[in-house]
């Protein structure tokens, strides 16, 4: 079947390789001019590191990846409040199946490893939809009119297919009253390599992590409760300095340099709950369908699943969409629900809303640090309760 897919993020290119390994002809469309750059570091792990393992891209994602030796939270003076050894603590959990890699390394390593097999279309995007229940009809921003059997979302939070096929965005969205900023700077100093290190304030959060090339990633998580300026940089950081206006440690000196930054992401954290993530022949998957937040620590994992699962499902199904839609929801509406509950009461752990939250916020890190309370936690964290089907032959 010819199915175009929106977005060539994680979700995107993930779908379009087991969709080109079980036969199908995948079209990827977006509407950056290349694949997107800079953002934020995820931690990987769980289902979604075997997903990325049955695609034999664990290497290289290992070798661009960082494995943080310390997580360290600073007063506003620099001094260590707080620390905990992630090496010990969460990749010996996981087994070694853990790594803390960019979001934008991870996504190219996805798309690089369909080895160009795929058409992609960059600097463009889905303008209309015509779905007559024999194909889709899809008209192009750029006025090119195509046709496909099926259309999938893989567009993110603020998915253009949800829009049109679902309805607007308003109607889904579930915001968490946090908003997450991201950026990198070359040559920033101190550098500490291999150490997150966290200034928590109530009602912010600032994480700094040296990257590779003598870039650092700064990482803002602040409650905000008005609207966040969307594709635009200059309004973006300046709500930034008015809301972190005051805070200590690195945090002034970091807005100052803000303006040479290589990148530079905003949005607010936000929930997607939808009663369904397909209607006719329009699907949905990633942040589109059930993004559980940037709080929930597991969004790119998740993706590269639900891409996996879907495509499987359709294989197995002998492209009946109806039938591969319904199954693919069976397997991981419940699961994915889940997470995102679990991932409602987080916004504490990095925006505490009181000095009480504060405390016991460091208080927690402080007990991650003893080896017993740490493996029985991280034990039950790691544990991922999603069943993979089998790898299709194609």
């Amino acid at each position: 079947m010819r199915i175009l897919i929106a977005g060539a993020g994680i979700a995107g290119p993930t779908l379009a390789y087991w969709l080109l390994r079980t036969g199908h002809e995948p079209t990827l469309v977006e509407r950056a001019p290349h694949l997107r750059e800079g953002g934020y570091v995820v931690d990987f792990w769980g289902t979604g590191f075997d997903v990325a393992e049955r695609m034999s891209i664990v290497p290289r994602l290992m070798d661009e990846g960082y494995h943080v030796r310390e997580m360290r939270e600073v007063s506003r003076t620099g001094r260590r409040i707080a620390h905990l050894d992630p090496v010990r603590v969460i990749e010996g959990a996981a087994g070694g199946r853990y790594v803390t890699v960019g979001r934008s390394e991870l996504s190219r390593a996805v798309y690089c490893a369909m080895e160009g097999s795929a058409e992609t279309i960059f600097s463009d995007s889905v303008q209309t939809l015509d779905d007559d229940g024999t194909r889709v009809r899809v008209r192009f921003e750029s006025g090119v009119e195509r046709e496909f059997d099926l259309v999938v979302g893989a567009d993110g939070l603020h998915s253009r297919i949800r829009s049109l096929s679902f309805g607007p965005e308003k109607q889904y969205e579930r915001y968490l009253g946090i908003t997450v900023a991201a950026f990198d700077l070359e040559g920033y100093r101190p550098r500490e390599e291999l150490i997150a290190v966290t200034h928590t304030e109530v009602g912010a959060q600032m994480l700094r992590l040296a990257l590779h090339d003598d870039a650092t990633m700064f990482c803002f998580i602040f409650r905000h409760e008005g609207d966040v300026p969307i594709d635009d940089v200059g309004e973006q950081q300046s709500l930034l300095r008015r809301r972190l206006r005051g805070m200590g440690g690195d945090v002034p000196g970091v807005l100052e340099q803000m303006p040479r930054a290589r990148t530079f992401y905003m949005d607010r954290a936000s929930q997607i709950r939808m009663p369904q993530w397909s209607k006719g022949r329009v699907a949905l998957i990633g942040d589109a369908a059930a993004c559980p937040s940037l709080l929930a620590g597991q969004g790119s994992a998740l993706a590269m699943v639900e891409a996996f699962v879907l495509a499987c499902a359709l294989h197995e199904t002998d492209g009946d969409h109806r039938a591969a839609f319904s199954s693919y929801e069976d397997r991981l509406k419940r699961v994915v629900g889940d997470k995102q509950d679990a991932a409602i009461g987080l916004g504490s752990a990095f925006a505490p809303r009181n000095r009480a939250q504060l405390w016991l916020r460091a208080a927690v890190i402080g007990l991650m640090g003893v080896p017993l309370v740490s493996r029985l936690a991280m034990g039950r964290s790691l544990r991922d309760p999603i069943e993979l089907p089998p790898t299709p032959n194609g």
